[in-house]
């Protein structure tokens, strides 16, 4: 089971579906609306949850700004796929066939491959 904090930008159809196959899921958009990124990321570290996004500044503020993120984030790189319906059918296969990997790492789902760096 994955434990997420999905960020305002991931669609609503993704966290249902994930949700619906007993993942536990929280989503900013519903219940933290408008943190800013720093705060975003020390709720997931808190609550010990993988940070599911598709804001690329997470890799800024992890990789150059030296925020800690020890639980892991994972970076969608396919929400310029116009359907949620067809960006569901992408991501959520990948994420949950690699459902070990996420932890302590960044990692990049795009569409064509998974990237994971280990977080610092």
């Amino acid at each position: 089971m994955l434990k997420l904090l999905a960020n305002e930008n991931i669609p609503r159809l993704l966290i249902a579906q994930l949700r619906e196959r007993g993942h536990d899921v929280r989503w900013v958009l519903k219940e933290q609306r408008g943190l800013g990124d720093p705060t975003v990321l020390a709720s997931a570290f808190a609550e010990d949850r993988v940070l599911l996004t598709a804001d690329k500044d997470f890799g800024e503020l992890i990789f150059r700004a030296g925020k800690y993120a020890s639980n892991g984030v994972i970076l969608l790189r396919v929400l310029n796929t116009k359907s949620q319906v067809k960006l569901t059918q992408i991501a959520l296969p990948v994420l949950e066939a690699h459902e070990a990997s996420w932890l302590g790492h960044f990692s990049v789902i795009d569409l064509h491959r998974v990237r994971v760096r280990p977080l610092p």
